[in-house]
């Protein structure tokens, strides 16, 4: 995968660049999140490999995403083709994500829990991280209720266990040593 990340990357920065300067970073997200979901479909990388030309190629896959993709999105599938690259299209969004979320000053944060939170907790919760991490924050809220209660925090590389679990593990291990 880290080769893909090391492909894709100069792609997905040259396309965030070129959103910015049109002023179209919505627009280009979603039509390189589409054509990375495109580039993904069993069928459709079965077709990419076994095409005989490239013009083939590019025609079919800018045909099947349609609409979705304007005369400057065609163009760089063009020139992801034309390098085969298009298997790194996944990589590229991703990347793209990931450069959008920074310059929005936006971090995506999953939140572990044993039961179920609230809107009240979650939104008391986002207020604290944004404060925390100097950002506006996304929660992707999940149960789990083997962590017995507190919160299991993940935003980057950032880990904050508050959980019960937890705690009875590092205590486990501190009991050990």
């Amino acid at each position: 995968m880290s080769e893909l990340t090391t492909v894709a990357r100069p792609y997905a920065k040259a396309a965030f660049d070129f959103a910015l300067e049109q002023g179209a970073i919505e627009k280009w997200h979603e039509m390189i999140v589409f054509a990375a979901a495109v580039a993904k479909d069993e069928a459709m990388a079965t077709f990419l490999s076994s095409a005989e030309t490239l013009d083939k190629k590019v025609e079919v896959f800018i045909n099947v995403c349609g609409e979705q993709l304007d005369e400057k999105g065609q163009n760089f599938v063009r020139l992801m083709a034309e390098n085969d690259r298009l298997k790194a299209l996944p990589a590229v969004g991703k990347l793209y994500s990931e450069f959008r979320a920074d310059y929005e000053r936006e971090i995506a944060v999953d939140v572990t829990a044993a039961v179920e939170l609230t809107q009240q907790q979650q939104d008391n919760l986002a207020q604290t991280l944004e404060k925390r991490f100097s950002r506006k924050v996304k929660l992707n809220c999940s149960v789990d209720a083997a962590i017995v209660s507190g919160l299991y925090i993940k935003a980057g590389d950032t880990v904050i266990d508050g959980t019960v679990r937890g705690k009875l593990e590092r205590l486990t291990h501190a009991l050990q040593s």
